[in-house]
Order: C-alpha cells, then structure tokens, then sequence
C-alpha cells in the first residue's frame, strides 16, 4: 500500500463524509474545544502516512484511524496511541483523562458495539494482541509506546467506504463523550448497529440497543430544554452578559454560570428521577470544577432538575453547609 494510495482513500472518505454525521467532525471539534475550525475534512496530508492515516487533530484525541496493520490487515475505528513524537512527548499525561471517560462510557454502554472489537499493542513494532469484546481500558496499557482500539479489523481487501463511514458515524457519541469529558451530549447521532456473527460475541438484542440510545438522546433533549430555560430566568434576573452557558473549567463544562467577576456561581443539570439522585449525580461534578486548584472563585453552587426538593434533601443540604461550609443549594426548574 502506497502513500498515494492512502492519499486516495482519505480523499474519497472525506469527499463522501460530506453527507454523513462524521462529515462534521472538525466543527465538533472546534465546538468542544473551543477553537478555530481547521477546514472541512476529516483526514489532512499531515496526518497520512505510507501505512495509514488518522484524523487531523487525532493526536491528541480518542482518534480516528484507518490504517494498514502488519499480516495485511485493514483496521478502521477509534482508539489511543500512546508513542510519543516531537508534536506530543507525554502521551499519557494528555490522554490519561479521556481514557477515564472511555472508561466510564463503556460502564454505561457495555453493549453499544457488538460488532465491533477491541485489541491492542503493548509496544510499536510488536505483534497485537488477539481480539476481545469492547470493555474499559485497564491501567495496565495506559503506558509509553502502547496502542489501544475500537473497531474493525479484517483481511484487506476492496474497502467499503460507505461502511466505514456508517460505523464512524456511530463511534461519533463515543468521541463526544470523551472529549466532552461525559458532560451534556449536543448533539444526536442516529446510529443502526449491524450484526455480524462471531465467536466469541454475546451481542445484545438490536432493540434493547435502540432502546438505549433512544433513552439517552431523550436525556440530551430534555437537558437542553432545561438548560435553555435556566438560562432564560438567569439571564431576566442577572442581565445577559452575565450567563454563561457551557462554561469552560479545568475538568470540563459547568452547564451554566453565572459569573460575576470576582466571584462566579456553578449550576448543574441533571434529569434524574428525583432530587436525592440530582444532587447524588451533580455534587462530585460540582466540586471538582469549584474547588480544583485553578478554579475561579464561586460561592455558589446549585444542584438543577425537575423534581421539587423533599425535607430530607433539605436536611441533607443544611447539613453540607453548617457542618463543611458547603455553598450548596437545590432548584427546580419546570419545562413542558
């Protein structure tokens, strides 16, 4: 396989990306991290090489790759490399953290992929390892010079543009999450999954997985009605300049703030069941981002759902402030 070749492929990839999902990978980017847009395409001559290429700004990233592997073998999906070059000389201090939240992804999706699998490398130039189902990364790969993927892997042979399209369209709300650091999805992925028979795979019922997306792109809408709705009472109450939604911190995005200079107030939304889970999901996220060594100064901190607060939560909060001088509190907030 010729750098030529590769040239070609990345270019029909990125040519027929334009009506998929995975087309709007570097607006996505420059959203979730706050950068300029570096043109359209998925795929860029810096980022392909003789045997491969990866999506440019992947470096960095949960990354995107197609590439040649040794024993002719065509991979194409997400995964981690850990080598370090002159762009990037400590991998694992970059990476550590999003492999936190793919982590934490495949806890709560463990049967998103069936038709997919996972392998790795310990080291550049060593064989990979056999074939497993999709499951969290252990510790023990987060080291200097090893490979970790998400993905495909078969004989290569003519390649299917348009199915490693589709599959890159679903692994989109795994990048998302990772690189959102598990906040708040923006955006929905239509996502079918294919089955295809292999040993080894107890894949889950096609419906059971539709149920789930279909449950969490439900999450995603009400969140944003929700956040939308908090924003709008904030910003008649404090004035416009003053709300900030997906407000940027050292550990990712408080869903809304209020920031008032000198001092700033966190808000979280969740859409639990009731306002005991609410605070349960929303306070180690709101430590963090308040009280992480860097972190702007705020003196409030605000639990947000759709529940009304019952007198145990009540006591429970009075509790955080009297006894650790916690500046928490609970606010419902009603949609249709």
């Amino acid at each position: 396989m010729s750098l030529l070749n590769f040239k070609r492929i990345t270019a029909e990839l990125n040519q027929r990306a334009r009506t998929h999902p995975i087309g709007q990978l570097q607006n996505i980017r420059a959203e979730l991290h706050q950068k300029r847009r570096v043109g359209q395409d998925i795929f860029k001559p810096a980022t392909t090489f003789k045997d491969g290429a990866f999506h440019f700004g992947g470096r960095r990233e949960l990354q995107f790759n197609i590439w040649l592997e040794e024993g002719d073998k065509f991979r194409h999906g997400v995964g981690f490399c850990f080598v370090k070059n002159r762009n990037l000389l400590n991998p694992i201090k970059v990476l550590r953290r999003r492999v936190k939240y793919f982590n934490t992804f495949m806890r709560l999706h463990p049967g998103l992929y069936p038709d997919m699998c996972m392998w790795h490398y310990q080291r550049r130039g060593e064989p990979p390892s056999s074939v497993y189902t999709p499951r969290r990364i252990p510790d023990s790969l987060i080291i200097e010079g090893a490979e970790v993927w998400l993905g495909k892997r078969k004989p290569f042979g003519t390649i299917n543009f348009e199915a490693i399209l589709k599959d890159f369209d679903r692994l989109l709300i795994l990048y998302r999450f990772v690189e959102n650091e598990g906040g708040s999805e923006r955006q929905t992925v239509s996502v079918s999954v294919p089955f295809e028979t292999r040993r080894g795979f107890l894949p889950k019922a096609l419906s059971a997985i539709k149920r789930q997306i279909q449950k969490q792109q439900h999450v995603i809408l009400r969140q944003n009605k929700l956040q939308n709705e908090l924003c709008r009472q904030l910003k008649l109450k404090y004035g416009g300049k003053y709300v900030i939604s997906e407000f940027p911190t050292a550990f990712g995005r408080v869903d809304v703030a209020v920031d008032h200079g000198k001092v700033c107030w966190f808000y979280e939304i969740k859409t639990a069941d009731s306002a005991r889970e609410c605070l349960r999901e929303s306070l180690g996220q709101l430590f963090e981002y308040a009280f992480w060594r860097g972190a702007p100064k705020v003196t409030r901190l605000i639990v947000v759902g759709e529940h009304a607060i019952d007198k145990e939560c009540r006591v429970y909060l009075k509790l955080l402030k009297e006894r650790f001088s916690l500046p928490v509190e609970y606010k419902r907030i009603i949609v249709k």
